[in-house]
């Protein structure tokens, strides 16, 4: 008998776990979906089975993967296509759910406010922000994911116009980048102090390739650099997106995805630094599923976020599950 392929909903089933505090209140801020074709077989209905599994998810942030573009048209403007795919998306499904939309533009382009306006006729008015990522992979090679920003790109003074811009309007701006990019992210936080900026997936500390063996070593210039963040009142912390295979957890490839305790066991850490330098008040939970999917399940993932914060008082939990998320994307309730 063949053991089932990691990532696989055969291999995600052998770790059952009843919901912890079902009824607790949960807006997942970052979440992906990709149309039939993409790289991950992750539409509507694929998300729709993930927020039904026990958690009380009220509202969700799709966050931009390149889904959907325009195939013709400005090449500026294709990106667009990606917030026409994701309302169309979230419109079948049995109840309002995806309640903001996070896409892309190129925030260095003079006439980017004529992206943004497309973008929030495209989205039905659900656009809240733009991910823009600073990720630039030092060894693509070695990593599943490789972000392919140009160096130099949060210093670039069309980028930082752009992303002043987006807090003009009201929006925000996140980023992905690898933990060796956490100082460029400060240097963008302080020269633009207007804009609400959203630190996704730690600051994504790698260990794979080059950097595997190395992540205590990496751990504590981390803790340094996230300390330093959080002292940008205009920066917000999501947390999640470390069981992406190139955090190098390894569970991707393990013969069974890890309980909610072993999950904890290996990243607790990294959660509780994040949680006491920016306060739950500026921390939110995230799945970044379908990505984090590769390494454990979705009612796994977020009974380890419930487990963690057993001892804080129920504002505080109510703010990371939920109201940072609200408040920062402007979701409402």
């Amino acid at each position: 008998m063949t053991s089932p392929t990691p990532g696989s909903q055969d291999w995600l089933d052998l770790v059952l776990e009843e919901v912890v505090e079902p009824d607790l209140p949960i807006v997942d801020p970052h979440h992906h979906l990709w149309p039939v074709g993409g790289p991950l077989p992750y539409g509507p209905e694929e998300l729709w089975a993930d927020v039904t599994s026990g958690h009380r998810i009220e509202q969700t942030v799709f966050m931009e993967c390149g889904a959907a573009y325009w195939s013709e048209g400005p090449e500026h403007l294709r990106c667009v296509g990606e917030s026409e795919f994701v309302a169309a998306a979230g419109a079948t499904l049995p109840r309002p759910l995806i309640a903001g939309i996070v896409g892309h533009a190129d925030l260095t382009r003079v006439d980017v406010d004529d992206v943004l306006d497309a973008h929030l006729e495209a989205s039905g008015g659900l656009f809240r922000g733009v991910r823009d990522a600073l990720s630039r992979a030092e060894h693509p090679e070695a990593l599943m994911i490789p972000g392919h920003a140009p160096d130099g790109k949060y210093a670039d003074p069309a980028f930082r116009r752009g992303v002043a811009r987006l807090g003009d309007r009201g929006f925000t701006y996140d980023t992905w980048h690898y933990h060796y990019q956490n100082r460029e992210m400060l240097d963008l936080a302080r020269a633009v102090p207007e804009t609400v900026m959203v630190l996704d997936h730690f600051g994504t500390p790698l260990g794979v390739g080059p950097y595997a063996g190395h992540q205590d070593e990496i751990f504590e210039q981390w803790r340094l650099d996230i300390a330093e963040l959080a002292t940008c009142a205009n920066v917000v912390a999501k947390l999640g997106g470390l069981a992406m295979p190139d955090n190098g957890f390894g569970w991707n490839t393990a013969e069974a995805p890890p309980t909610s305790g072993e999950f904890l066991e290996a990243q607790a850490r990294y959660y509780r630094h994040a949680i006491e330098c920016f306060g739950p008040e500026r921390c939110m939970f995230e799945s970044n599923f379908p990505v984090d999917r590769f390494s454990l399940s979705y009612r796994v993932l977020w009974n380890a976020f419930k487990l963690l914060t057993a001892d804080f008082s129920a504002s505080e939990r109510a703010a990371m599950f939920a109201g940072t998320a609200r408040r920062v994307y402007r979701l409402g309730t």
